[in-house]
């Protein structure tokens, strides 16, 4: 089964999350089929947050793919932010 999920990156302490489509089987960092975005939780001053593809995750979902309970959040706050 496709998942969309969050990859996780950076250094110790200073996390960084790409949003990422990929079989579950995989380990979470490593390989994926598509990166559609990222999640900097740790983001300071005009640093950019979140980056969403919106119709690309739209396309996947529509293809099977099943997100995660965290990625369904971030991809709602993300059409939120682009809406306003």
């Amino acid at each position: 089964m496709v998942r969309i999920r969050l990859a996780r990156g950076g250094s110790k302490k200073r996390p960084f999350y790409s949003i990422v489509v990929a079989d579950q089987r995989r380990a979470t960092t490593s390989r994926f089929i598509e990166r559609l975005g990222f999640f900097n939780p740790v983001a300071k001053g005009n640093e950019e947050k979140l980056r969403v593809n919106v119709d690309r995750v739209q396309y996947w979902i529509a293809q099977g793919a099943q997100p995660t309970e965290r990625v369904n959040q971030l991809v709602k706050q993300a059409r939120v932010t682009a809406g306003a």
